[in-house]
């Protein structure tokens, strides 16, 4: 596999090659999908600052294009950015969240263009070169579907989201707890097909026998939590949870309150899955114990996953042998930080996205992801 996905001499076609059209195909789908979300907003909405963690809804539709451009046109195609000005102005590590609102980015009309113009190169490039073996176009073309995600978090904060959203429908089963045989099994991605290096490599793991909640956690079960005492009872927090809890004066996210009450439970924290964990005299799986059932024969019988990003209580690192791949600020540089890995997807996750073996992550404090939880014990 050479870096950025093979930068062969131009190939002279007359049309896509197959994959390449395919691909393409996907990537004008995932545009449509983006533009849609935010067709119904006005400029004074995508420019504005909803929230200290997030970026406005535009810088994200400008990052879009950027990278885009960056690994597409730039690295796999060999030609200058289109505007190298814009580079640092769209890293993500340049231009952290905190300082997103007060730089002078695109505004939306230009950021629309902007969009407009690195989808005709990338044209370009891939009719001139094809995929290579497809990986930078593959990441190039989830990394929009994972931005639209996090746009949707943005306008789920500022109460934008688009009608019949969330959608998080009631579970139809009942509770209980499948019991997980201990044993050993491939952990990880296999060395075919697209995915990102912190899913590989596939390794051998054993776990121990335990159990895991047939479904997620509900809201009507969190809201039973919040009434006995849940963000009261010292006991069931961890130092650094209650702390954290304490300072920020916490309690249950509105949307729980208001949601049906048998719909999984969203915008739930890490501090608090383990409080109500630890308040059921259960525990939050660790990120092996969620591959293993999910990914086993019992696994079918694991309600509702991808309908919330499940907390694990493993802290976010590579696998042994991890190696960077194509570049070492997607995963790396979050190892042993402090975030937690969650797991299954969420109702906003693109079903491309949405593998058993992809590792999501954040900081344990985080609940405006789409995230809740699935309790596990020990067998």
């Amino acid at each position: 596999m050479t870096p950025y996905g093979g930068l062969g001499p131009d190939v002279n076609v007359t049309s896509l090659p197959p994959q390449s059209e395919q691909v393409l195909g996907a990537m004008d789908a995932a545009r449509e999908a983006t533009l849609s979300l935010v067709a119904e907003l006005d400029a004074e909405q995508l420019e504005r600052v909803h929230s200290p963690l997030m970026s406005p809804l535009v810088w994200d539709l400008g990052h879009i294009a950027a990278y885009e451009d960056l690994w597409i046109a730039h690295r796999h195609g060999g030609r200058p950015l289109l505007r190298e000005d814009l580079a640092g102005l769209y890293d993500a590590f340049e231009t952290p969240r905190a300082v997103r609102g007060e730089i002078e980015a695109l505004e939306t009309g230009p950021a629309l263009a902007y969009l407009e113009e690195v989808r005709e190169r990338t044209r370009e490039v891939l009719r001139g070169r094809g995929t290579g073996d497809g990986l930078v176009v593959e990441m190039v073309l989830r990394h929009e579907m994972q931005h639209c995600e996090t746009m949707r978090q943005t306008m789920a904060i500022a109460g934008l989201l688009p009608a019949g959203e969330p959608a998080l429908a009631p579970l139809r089963g009942e509770d209980g707890w499948l019991e997980v045989p201990a044993g050993s099994f491939e952990m990880g991605a296999s060395g075919e097909g697209f995915a990102y290096d912190n899913e590989r490599p596939r390794h051998h793991v054993h776990v121990a026998a335990f159990r895991i909640a047939h479904r997620p956690v509900t809201n009507a079960t969190w809201m039973h939590f919040c009434e006995g005492g849940g963000y009261e009872r010292r006991e069931w927090w961890s130092r650094e949870g209650w702390s954290w809890k304490q300072e920020y004066d916490i309690t249950h996210h509105l949307s729980i309150a208001e949601g049906h009450p048998e719909a999984p439970v969203c915008h739930v924290s890490w501090f608090e899955a383990d409080a109500f964990a630890r308040a059921h005299d259960a525990r939050l799986p660790t990120e092996a114990e969620w591959e293993k059932a999910a990914t086993s024969e019992q696994g079918e019988r694991l309600e509702a996953v991808g309908s919330t990003w499940e907390w694990t209580a493993t802290e976010f690192a590579g696998y042994p042998g991890f190696r960077a791949y194509p570049y070492r600020e997607y995963s790396e540089v979050f190892f042993h930080e402090g975030y937690r890995v969650l797991r299954g997807g969420s109702w906003a996750t693109d079903p491309r996205v949405r593998t058993l073996t992809f590792r999501n992550w954040d900081l344990p404090q985080r609940r405006q992801i789409f995230s809740g939880l699935r309790l596990a014990r020990d067998a």
